[in-house]
């Protein structure tokens, strides 16, 4: 089998990740494509132990992501992955102002082909134990544009709701699939950023109105 497309969706808490995960995997297995879809290990493991973890936990919540990703990858044409490490390294810094999983985190992080950071333009909801509140949206979304600007990945934003942030997404990953295979064998990077369908500025999606259409 060659070798997986591995799509990264990450972002601040009540964005909608797992939700556009799972509508990814349905889109692109109706195309008749192999896609497995790995959840979130966090919010298993809050699930399981009926709390949030320790500081000294995160590691093994990072690593098991990251081993999560490697195994649907190893027997699938494509993996969406709800999260990866470089999210807990952010959440680690966020709560405990651990920044030592980064490295790690980065590293992991490059087998991903295309990173989805979904814009904060969402209503917060609740959802117990996996989430802080609203006023932690920005700031955390401001932590992962740093570190993938720092670690040069390039991502795309995806904006809007409902079938819009659908196709926004769809967007970034088509684009990904037309690139030659040679290019993902050789690529912890892919050769392009799109940081948004409307413009160049990486905040544009807080100041604006979502798009009427995913082309605009």
């Amino acid at each position: 089998m060659a070798r997986a497309l591995v799509v990264a969706i990450i972002g601040a808490e009540s964005t909608g990740k797992t939700t556009l995960a799972t509508e990814l995997r349905d889109a692109l297995a109706a195309e008749g494509r192999s896609v497995a879809l790995v959840a979130e290990h966090l919010r298993e493991w809050c699930d399981r132990y009926e709390r949030t973890p320790l500081r000294t936990e995160q590691i093994q919540i990072a690593e098991e992501q990251s081993r999560l990703i490697e195994a649907a990858a190893a027997r699938h044409e494509i993996v969406i992955a709800d999260t990866t490490a470089l999210m807990t390294a952010v959440y680690s810094e966020t709560v405990f102002g651990d920044t030592s999983l980064y490295a790690q985190a980065v590293i992991a992080h490059r087998r991903c082909n295309v990173s989805l950071l979904t814009a904060i333009d969402l209503p917060w909801l609740a959802d117990g134990l996996q989430r802080s509140g609203a006023h932690v949206r920005e700031p955390v979304d401001a932590l992962i544009r740093t570190a993938l600007q720092r670690a040069e990945l390039p991502y795309a934003v995806v904006t809007g709701s409902g079938p819009l942030r659908l196709a926004s997404a769809l967007q970034a990953v088509r684009h990904a699939l037309q690139v030659p295979s040679a290019e993902h064998e050789a690529a912890a990077n892919p050769r392009w950023r799109w940081v948004c369908e409307r413009c160049g500025d990486p905040d544009c999606e807080r100041h604006l109105l979502p798009p009427t259409s995913p082309l605009r």
